[in-house]
């Protein structure tokens, strides 16, 4: 007898498109993703684009719109192509309600400035915190969508783009290109950097993760452009898209191969780095390093953001000292000794984020208190930090407005100025700590960041575009340093500060300034007054004083200490320096280099470019005077794409079969609804259309994510089919005869179901389920006769032999779940997860399912990790033991390893009067106690080979230890006053991500 399931795994195209589709709840684990804030959306259209928005940003996505559009204009000349049909636009006025969103699956990181998708080509994007911001990743996402679009089928299905198959440095490193040009001084400084340490990639290493895709792919297509002008791109796209490989591309656009592009690449930046450090010196002659990563050079280590106690004596900073998240850190300023990490947005659910790329926190004048910003569910909030008693004394929650940056204390300890973004825009606020109350100072659709309390307690010295900044025409300016009189509520520019950016003013003795500015090409720190003195420059680099961003704050002074610290980008990291020589603050006069353009990429002479003029026009692209049109949003459900249809046929002991089955999946545009069906039909075992109807499944899954409370509803049928087949010789009125007989049991589950999920934070939630499932049994046999000489068949018959008793099951659910762990390539690596769940059945069973599932994961020092993991699941009840429910086995491979179906032989087992193998049997129960023990590390990292956490290959080898134990009803295990016998393993296992 040989027994087979004939259902085949036809359901894999259902399972992905309802693991898309399913709710928060449908999860065993897994983060959740919040909406802490409904959304009224409306939309807007203009010539190109259909643009959601909300009312509170309705200002600035108007201004978004004539962006857009301008942009539009310049990549459909410079890549030769329009996009087909409206190209859907969704803004969101902060990055916090951004990360919120439903039109794109999956988390928003706080690093993640904007995404294109593919099903819909749709680009879902916050408002930046400066029109010039806004406007380069308008511009960056639009290039995405053109290249889906130029790289799709003849039909436009973006899901089907060929772009996908290019490199990040390829499609990344382009959008940078055509978003911000050639010149650009933050990724200038990553190229001398490299140059300057001899790490300069060949073209075909940059798919390396230790090569940011942005800057070296910008870095690329400048080269590239810079030689043979911007026609190459469109061809260079089509080609790469075609082929899958950037290489060929190059060959056949370029007339070169990828080597001899690499050497040529590499020679002109060389060029542009020597040139730059003849005229600069090393960060070691201006300061002292107090937090420098020399073991991890590849790894890009971050020391970010550094902010010192008035009395020089501590800092703060953010830092990646882990590499697996960003940290707030407390060290001595003195030594750079770390004395605690402060905060870890990562392993503690508290603060969703602490605005590590734009902002940075300040102490009070007691030197005690320290006030940050971060972001506690869905809202923007100030904590104040006691680091004496390493606690937070109190937290300010700002639900009006969307996100924070940068407080700074007043001298007199009362109020704390910072910056916010609300509605699309940044302005000045301040808030009164005695009175608990705050106010706007500024209220304009100008850029006003990085705002620093002066020592008169009056004035703020801050950041702006408002002095350089055409608002008619949207053209954004440089950043300038600007005097804001609390008193007055005037503003005035700072004088010297008309040229570059300038940033991070930070007050210094007798009204005297600090601030960042890249005047000449490179970020570099200078001083002058607050009245207009003279303009003098304290370091000189030739990388770089910067923090991850062009924009993020990278300087801090400590007045009564007369100390200065910088973060200083330099050999691939980001490292913290102190500053105490007085005359090294006193500054030189500034320099001008000589002979090179330090911000711009090479080749240093360009040819002429069409585009390079286009993007100089702001007047390109954009709409006549007239009020775009605007309507309130409504949601219908289109289709985003279909499963990959299959059809297959066969024949086997069994029978002849045809089967087939089709997914598909439909959402409305802001992924607020979603709609999964999928269908198959096997004619296996079939003798009417009755019999097909059974052996077809089918399902319908419905979700609504549209508020806070997530929920869905799901329906089908699903048939499982089992037999047995057997042939031998009979006797039949005295001839030989042989006889083939088929046993076939059918099995189909018929049900609907509901879940719904309450979210309380990131990483934690509620469930509630139920539903009703019917399931019904028939069998038959079926008796074919022949002859065994010649094959004739003298008969066959099929024999009905009545169905089994159904079942009619009725289920609810409630469970806890709490999932705060992170994943490496291969497992979980740090964090800890529980699910508690309680699951009464009712109707032909009366049962209640039982889950406790808790799992630890404590990583003391860097790559290794040790795992734990207790799980108990049980049935108790009337109907527990019922004989009609497959049995609890604690062999899986995910429970207790090594005691596999397959891994029992007949001389391991003891027969008794119950068993014939009592050794199997014991695996097998009601209810069932589990517990796991790993330490696994990278296989190869710890030693060496390569960067990242694991190298250049995902494997992990963990040593285990797995113990568990199986019972039923009435029994108890061995040392819980019972008999029934634990099992256990132990063992190494390798891991590998193959994707």
């Amino acid at each position: 007898m040989n027994a087979r399931t004939t259902w085949r795994q036809a359901w894999v195209a259902l399972v992905l498109t309802l693991a898309v589709a399913s709710p928060a709840g449908a999860q065993y684990f897994g983060q959740n993703k919040v909406q802490y804030k409904s959304f009224d959306f409306e939309v807007l259209t203009t010539q190109h684009f259909d643009i959601y928005f909300y009312p509170a940003e309705r200002e600035a996505v108007r201004q978004a719109a004539v962006m857009a559009e301008r942009w539009y204009a310049r990549l459909s000349r410079v890549l030769n192509h329009e996009l087909r049909g409206a190209q859907p636009l969704i803004l969101y006025a902060s990055h916090p309600e951004f990360e919120q969103t439903t039109a794109v699956q999956g988390e928003m990181g706080e690093g993640t400035g904007g995404v294109t998708e593919m099903l819909k080509r749709r680009i879902v994007l916050p408002l930046g915190v400066s029109l010039a911001e806004s406007d380069h990743v308008i511009g960056h996402e639009l290039v995405h969508a053109f290249q889906f679009d130029i790289t799709s089928p003849a039909g436009g299905q973006s899901i089907a783009s060929a772009a996908i198959r290019l490199p990040l440095w390829f499609i990344e490193g382009m959008a940078e290109y055509l978003s911000i040009g050639p010149v650009d001084p933050h990724t200038a400084m990553w190229m001398r950097d490299a140059a300057v340490e001899e790490k300069l990639p060949r073209i075909r290493d940059l798919n390396q993760s230790r090569y940011f895709p942005y800057r070296w792919g910008q870095a690329f297509w400048s080269y590239v452009t810079g030689r043979w002008g911007d026609r190459v791109i469109g061809e260079m796209l089509r080609i790469g898209a075609v082929t899958g490989d950037p290489e060929v591309a190059i060959n056949k656009v370029l007339g070169l191969s990828s080597d001899d592009l690499s050497a040529q690449w590499h020679e002109s930046l060389r060029q542009l780095s020597a040139a730059v450090r003849q005229q600069t010196r090393p960060p070691s002659e201006f300061g002292r390093p107090i937090q420098k990563d020399e073991g991890r050079r590849e790894d890009r280590a971050m020391n970010i953001s550094p902010s010192l106690s008035p009395d020089g004596r501590r800092v703060m900073f953010l830092s990646q000292r882990d590499l697996l998240s960003i940290g707030l850190y407390l060290a001595d300023a003195q030594t750079g000794k770390i004395v605690r990490k402060v905060v870890d947005t990562t392993f503690d659910p508290e603060f969703s984020s602490i605005q590590f790329i734009t902002s940075a926190g300040d102490w009070a004048p007691d030197n005690r208190r320290f006030v940050f910003a971060a972001v506690k569910t869905g809202s923007p909030q100030l904590v104040i930090y006691d680091a004496d008693a390493d606690r937070i004394e109190k937290q300010i929650r700002f639900e009006e407005l969307g996100e924070i940056f940068n407080p700074s204390w007043s001298p007199d300890g009362r109020f704390i100025a910072f910056t916010a973004l609300h509605g699309g825009h940044t302005d000045l606020f301040l808030h009164d700590l005695q009175a608990g109350t705050t106010r706007q100072l500024t209220s304009d659709a100008f850029a006003d960041l990085h705002p620093s309390w002066g020592p008169d307690n009056r004035r703020l010295a801050f950041v702006t575009d408002r002095f350089s900044t055409n608002l008619d025409r949207l053209v954004p300016g440089d950043y300038r340093i600007a005097l804001f009189d609390i008193t007055e509520g005037s503003i005035k520019e700072v004088p010297g500060t008309d040229r570059g950016k300038n940033i991070n003013p930070q007050w210094g003795p007798d009204g005297a300034l600090y601030f960042v500015s890249d005047r000449n090409g490179i970020s570099n720190v200078y001083r002058t007054t607050a009245d207009g003195g003279t303009l003098v420059q304290v370091t000189n680099l030739a990388t770089g004083v910067s923090g991850i961003t062009d924009l993020s704050p990278a300087i801090s002074f400590a007045s009564d200490a007369r100390r200065l610290a910088m973060s200083v980008y330099e050999n691939g990291s980001y490292n913290l320096y102190t500053i105490d020589a007085a005359e090294t603050l006193a500054g030189q006069p500034p320099v001008t280099l000589t002979g090179v353009n330090a911000a711009q990429l090479p080749p240093a002479t360009r040819v002429s470019s069409q585009y390079a003029e286009l993007r100089t026009n702001p007047d390109i692209g954009v709409p006549a005077a007239a009020d775009p049109q605007e309507e309130e949003y409504k949601a219908g459900l289109s289709l985003d794409y279909i499963g990959q249809p299959y059809l297959a046929a066969g024949t086997d002991p069994y029978s002849t079969y045809v089967g087939g089955g089709i997914s598909l999946f439909w959402s409305d545009m802001l992924g607020h609804y979603n709609l999964g069906t999928a269908v198959q039909v096997n004619s296996a075992f079939t003798n009417s259309v009755g019999d097909v109807f059974k052996n077809t499944g089918v399902q319908v899954a419905f979700q609504n994510l549209k508020h806070r409370w997530n929920w869905g509803v799901s329906a089908g049928q699903m048939p499982y089919l089992t037999g047995a087949f057997a042939s031998g010789l009979a006797q039949v009125d005295g001839i030989i005869v042989g006889v083939e007989e088929q046993l076939i049991f059918r099995q189909i589950e018929r049900g609907v179901s509901g879940v719904a999920a309450y979210p309380f934070n990131r990483v934690h939630r509620v469930e509630f389920t139920g539903g009703y499932t019917n399931i019904t049994f028939d069998r038959q046999l079926r008796t074919t006769i022949f002859d065994p000489n010649t094959g004739e068949v003298f008969s066959r018959e099929t024999q009905d032999l009545g169905s089994l008793d159904g079942l009619h099951l009725g289920d609810v659910s409630a469970a806890l779940v709490y999932d705060s762990s992170i994943f490496g390539a291969t497992s979980p690596i740090a964090g800890q997860s529980y699910r508690l769940q309680v699951t009464p059945t009712i109707g032909s069973l009366r049962m209640n399912t039982v889950v406790a599932d808790y799992r630890r994961y404590f990583m003391p020092v860097s790559f290794y990790t040790f795992a734990t993991r207790v799980v108990h699941y049980g049935r108790y009840g009337r109907d527990s033991q019922d004989d009609r429910l497959m049995p609890l086995f604690l062999g899986y491979p995910n429970l207790v390893r090594g005691y596999e179906y397959s891994s029992f032989g007949a001389e391991e087992c003891t027969a008794t009067a119950t068993s014939s193998c009592q050794e199997f049997d014991r695996l097998l129960g009601s209810r069932m106690l589990v517990a796991n023990a790993e330490f696994r590390f990278p296989l190869l990292r710890p030693f060496g080979a390569g960067s990242g956490m694991y190298g250049p290959v995902p494997l992990e080898l963990a040593f285990f230890g797995d113990a568990g134990v199986a019972w039923n009803k009435g029994e108890r295990p061995d040392g819980l006053g019972g008999s029934r016998e634990w099992v256990s393993s132990a063992g190494i296992a390798l891991r590998a991500n193959l994707f």
